[in-house]
């Protein structure tokens, strides 16, 4: 059974794993005040090629399943990496191609949720 951790930490480790392999425009979407939706939050970036898209979530899965012991509960999109859905259940991170992500405009379909823009830090 996966231990549930804390939702800011498990953020906070998601949006460090991206940073790390130069995931960009990386947006938090707080989803708790909006009625029956699918997660507490969503975290979505882009990647700019397939394979840096497979890097993000690897990375991801990584850095939280090393540094707080916790695994997706189910990820979609690996085979072609145009997009990349990692599910922690609540949290859900999309990661995209620049024009896939375009093209879907999650930020627009959830407009109602508190979005904060997270800012890229070289490292």
């Amino acid at each position: 059974m996966n231990k549930t951790p804390n939702k800011e930490l498990l953020i906070q480790k998601i949006i460090e794993a991206i940073q790390d392999v130069k995931g960009e425009d990386i947006t938090l979407l707080d989803l708790t005040n909006i009625e029956n939706s699918v997660a507490e939050a969503f975290i979505i970036c882009s990647g700019n090629s397939n394979t840096q898209v497979s890097a993000i979530a690897g990375s991801v899965e990584r850095k939280v399943r090393n540094e707080i012991q916790d695994r997706p509960w189910h990820v979609e999109g690996s085979d072609n990496a145009v997009w990349i859905l990692v599910d922690y259940v609540s949290v859900v991170v999309h990661i995209f191609q620049k024009h896939i992500r375009e093209y879907y405009d999650i930020e627009e379909l959830w407009a109602d949720a508190k979005i904060t823009a997270i800012e890229n830090f070289a490292g």
